[in-house]
């Protein structure tokens, strides 16, 4: 298939309608914030609103490439007793703005990868092509995900992130993005 996002119908169109949907609920919680307001972690929780786009980004990303590569492309098995203090605290930075990142920088690249799922779900052969999952603590032993689970997967995760950034946002400035 090799038809552009604007001429798609059926489930590509729903899955593509979908993600932006709740893309556009997450990024509507840094409309008009600073990077440091962004930066900040206003409730008890580790989180802060740059490192939510971070995050969901990284995860899209991921998923992406698990569609194109197979297990390889979410970094392929994993044994948490190997976990050096760099990738430990890379996965932490994942949920951070640190050094020079900003807000625009982070959206942007937010909205490139975005593109690029985009263009996936709208070019892929089929939603049913699947891989075995990389071996990991937090997935089902065994377990293959197809395309369509995938982009679930990725919609799931943004949507949950989303609400997590509503609370946030609301801890900040008392913005609302719904009610």
């Amino acid at each position: 298939m090799n038809a552009s996002t604007s001429t798609l119908t059926g489930e590509r169109a729903d899955l593509i309608q979908t993600l932006r949907e709740h893309r556009g609920f997450l990024l509507v919680t840094v409309r008009g914030l600073t990077d440091e307001q962004a930066a900040s972690r206003p409730t008890v929780s580790e989180l802060c609103l740059g490192g939510l786009i971070k995050h969901v980004s990284h995860t899209e990303r991921g998923c992406v490439d698990f569609i194109l590569e197979g297990p390889s492309g979410m970094g392929g098995d994993v044994d948490p007793a190997k976990f050096t203090p760099e990738m430990l605290q890379a996965r932490v930075d994942e949920f951070a703005m640190v050094g020079d990142e900003t807000l625009a920088g982070i959206v942007a690249e937010y909205e490139q990868i975005a593109a690029r799922t985009d263009e996936l779900v709208a070019s892929l052969d089929s939603l049913d092509i699947s891989h075995p999952l990389p071996s990991a603590p937090w997935f089902e032993p065994g377990a293959r995900w197809s395309a369509r689970r995938t982009l679930l997967h990725i919609i799931a995760e943004t949507a949950q992130h989303a609400g997590h950034a509503d609370i946030l946002r609301e801890a900040i400035d008392g913005s609302k993005t719904m009610g």
